[in-house]
């Protein structure tokens, strides 16, 4: 249903209740998402953003209830990926005359997805086009998070439409932040920023910068996906401030996977000693947990504390895609430590400490290594492991 954000600007994008999983199969998204596209009738008709393909014929028959795609006279491609570009090619049959506004980099991520000649008009940072009572005012926001993203920002209306920042992967029958469960939106805030933007903080924090030194009122803040901030549209910039600086909680997240529960029984072990000095902790076993939720546990978290018994020489292959997003991620401030079970050659907590390494996590407590099943006074070694580690995070 399309939806009126402000006199004459227009939510008229999709709804995806049934998608469970985005960028391929990178990302978890069991809450769905939507694909955000906004429509601004003005003396120059402008659509900002599409949707991804598969949806191209909804979006056409939401633009219609409010006119005809034919009057389009410029479509804002924030950013070329298909998810918000998608419909580019449907959108320009059916607006021919419309001319396409990319950032200078989306000259070239543009083309190089639809490989069509199209009416482009490159603007930078600062540039301004007119549209009737209104201007359309650029930023460019590269790597939020490809090198082609900017924002836009509509003046008079005070709406900035950012694209992927400040977004969710979140299915909802309302359009606003104000119309919907606050703790599940703010955990898909942060599970997006963690999973999709936490490599870029550094962008993120000089960006925030750049556009509050513009000193812009803004009164909606209106991402391509998920809900629309209208009320306190600014917290989530505030919010991204405190994740970009990327200062963990004091709390720490145990990661393992175990072929017969040693490990496991380890595990529990190390949450004892946590819990003996008050800290807050989360176990995850690898075999079934979802990756992206414990990314973002992660990135939360001060300590991360993997496990995993000898397999191979090496840990078990499950332990792999979550320690390799880690190391991609490049997380900061977090300390570590490793404990693994083994029967005959031992080598997982060594290789799990030199992963750690490659994640940049600091290695702060020697590692508990045991042959067969742990024993009472084993057990009682990963207990003082999870003391040690709770001190560290406590004088933090």
């Amino acid at each position: 249903m399309v939806q009126e954000l402000t006199k004459g600007v227009y939510w008229v994008g999709v709804v995806d209740w049934g998608l469970r999983h985005f960028h391929g199969h990178e990302l978890s998204t069991p809450r769905g998402s939507s694909y955000n596209a906004y429509l601004i009738m003005d003396e120059r008709i402008t659509l900002v953003d599409t949707v991804w393909g598969p949806f191209q014929d909804q979006l056409l028959d939401n633009i219609r209830q409010i006119v005809d795609p034919s009057r389009i006279d410029v479509i804002v491609a924030n950013h070329a990926e298909p998810d918000h570009s998608g419909s580019l090619p449907a959108m320009l049959r059916a607006a021919p005359n419309a001319k396409v506004v990319v950032s200078k980099a989306g000259a070239d991520s543009v083309p190089g997805h639809y490989h069509q000649k199209w009416n482009l008009t490159v603007v930078k940072t600062g540039d301004r086009i007119n549209i009737g009572h209104s201007d359309l005012l650029f930023i460019e926001a590269p790597m939020l998070h490809w090198p082609d993203s900017m924002f836009c920002y509509l003046t008079g209306k005070n709406v900035l439409m950012p694209n992927d920042a400040f977004g969710q992967h979140y299915a909802t029958s309302s359009r606003f932040n104000d119309q919907v469960d606050q703790q599940e939106l703010f955990w898909e805030a942060l599970k997006y920023y963690a999973n999709i933007l936490a490599p870029f903080s550094h962008q993120v924090t000089r960006k925030i910068e750049e556009f509050v030194a513009l000193n812009l009122p803004v009164d909606i803040i209106a991402p391509s996906h998920g809900v629309i901030w209208r009320s306190n549209p600014l917290q989530i910039v505030t919010r991204y401030k405190e994740w970009a600086a990327q200062v963990p909680e004091r709390s720490a997240v145990i990661i393992y996977d175990t072929m017969w529960q040693a490990t496991r029984r380890m595990a529990d072990a190390i949450a004892d000693g946590l819990a003996d000095r008050g800290v807050p902790y989360k176990i995850f076993y690898t075999a079934l947990a979802d990756r992206n939720e414990v990314i973002a546990e992660a990135f939360r978290a001060r300590a991360i504390v993997v496990g995993s018994p000898t397999h191979n020489r090496g840990v078990l292959p499950s332990m792999m895609p979550f320690l390799e997003e880690l190391k991609g991620l490049q997380l900061k401030n977090k300390i570590g430590a490793a404990f693994g079970s083994y029967g005959w050659s031992g080598e997982s907590v060594k290789e799990l400490e030199e992963l750690l390494g490659r994640c940049k996590v600091q290695v702060a407590a020697r590692g508990v290594k045991v042959k067969w099943q742990p024993g009472p006074e084993a057990l009682e070694t990963c207990r003082k492991l999870g003391l040690e580690l709770a001190d560290k995070i406590k004088a933090d």
